[in-house]
């Protein structure tokens, strides 16, 4: 397959030709991303990830797909009640986080069936050995370990599962946080692999990359001092969710580690200090943090006043986002519209993606 530029009125197409089928692409770049319904979303999920889908949205470089990713949620979490509550959860915060299903198609992962098709084909091309390398993979299993769970085959062949998630819709980019560029490298490997096997080396499925719309990948730190903020943390009081309360907020983040303070003049911040600055540059006014910062160098600090303007700014930033989450939980129908409206034009994308590959395979007989 040899794949060339030509153009259909203004708008050019990428064709593409297997076995006198021809499928054609448009030139906008794709962006995909999603997250797994295991919880409440964090402030890093919204920091690291959503807001940027807000911004592409409206971007006309971009085509925008964002899912729910339930199928990933099964790989360690399978109450049934949970998971429901947790996906209607999941798509009100899309929409109450600003995502338009006008503008983006936002769908649930579970209504696409084209997914575990390529996913089972892309099972083949992956080893055992370079996926039990994945850093979050061991995270995963000491913590199964630690709880008395099995390891199932869903956790270990996670990436896979997470390359499908975006190759489905042939995306070039993928609006992550830092700890998930394993797994995209892993991405990389795999359509490299399939390109090579069975399309001569040429480009089928593109290699996608993480990026932050124009900036580097955010990593927002925990409250607890290390790591970054998680939802499947064993602390609930290490993360900012979205749903909390502003005194729950407030509560938090004057909990959150810190230190006797500074013993000399410009000395490095700690990594526990290192993250309450961290999280006022995400969430405070340049003058605040400057104040701060000079405070700090000149060993002056007081860090129940920065904490108490971190609160005060955070709290800022997520009320009225809280706001517009829950009026949108209590709106079921209007749920279950923008989601049968994005499965529709989400399996249009994935039955194209689809059909292509199953034929360079070889596994269209007639």
């Amino acid at each position: 397959m040899i794949p060339s530029v030509v153009e259909e009125g203004n708008k050019p197409f990428l064709l593409a030709k297997t076995s006198g089928n021809f499928f054609y692409f448009c030139a906008m770049e794709t962006v995909v991303s999603g997250i797994r319904p295991t919880g409440v979303v964090h402030l890093g999920n919204y920091l690291g990830a959503i807001r940027n889908f807000v911004r592409m949205q409206d971007d006309s470089r971009y085509k925008m797909f964002t899912f729910i990713a339930d199928y990933h949620a099964l790989t360690t979490h399978t109450d049934a009640k949970e998971l429901r509550s947790n996906v209607k959860s999941a798509l009100a915060i899309y929409l109450g986080c600003g995502l338009d299903p006008d503008k983006a198609t936002i769908y649930i992962q579970s209504h696409l069936p084209q997914i575990p098709e390529l996913y089972l084909l892309f099972n083949m091309l992956a080893y055992k050995g370079e996926l039990e390398k994945v850093p979050t993979f061991k995270e995963k299993v000491r913590a199964q370990e630690q709880s008395g769970k099995s390891i199932n085959a869903g956790l270990l062949t996670y990436p896979v599962l997470m390359a499908v998630d975006i190759i489905i819709h042939r995306a070039t980019k993928v609006p992550v946080g830092k700890d998930q560029e394993s797994h995209l490298e892993l991405a990389r490997n795999f359509v490299n692999r399939f390109n090579f096997m069975f399309n001569n080396g040429e480009t089928y499925f593109p290699e996608p990359y993480g990026f932050n719309y124009g900036e580097e990948l955010l990593k927002v730190p925990s409250l607890d001092g290390t790591g970054k903020m998680s939802k499947s943390a064993e602390n609930p009081n290490s993360a900012i969710y979205l749903l909390d309360e502003d005194e729950v907020i407030r509560k938090k983040i004057m909990r959150a580690v810190s230190d006797s303070g500074p013993t000399m003049p410009n000395q490095p911040k700690p990594e526990v200090i290192q993250n309450l600055f961290d999280l006022l540059d995400l969430a405070s006014s340049a003058e605040t943090i400057a104040y701060f910062d000079e405070q700090y160098n000149q060993c002056n600090i007081r860090y129940g006043d920065l904490k108490k303007q971190l609160a005060q700014d955070l709290i800022a930033m997520v009320s009225p986002i809280r706001k517009r989450i829950q009026d949108v939980l209590h709106d079921e129908v209007y749920l279950k519209k923008v989601a049968k409206q994005g499965a529709e034009v989400a399996c249009e994308s994935a039955q194209a993606t689809l059909d292509g590959a199953k034929e360079l395979v070889g596994l269209n007989y007639f």
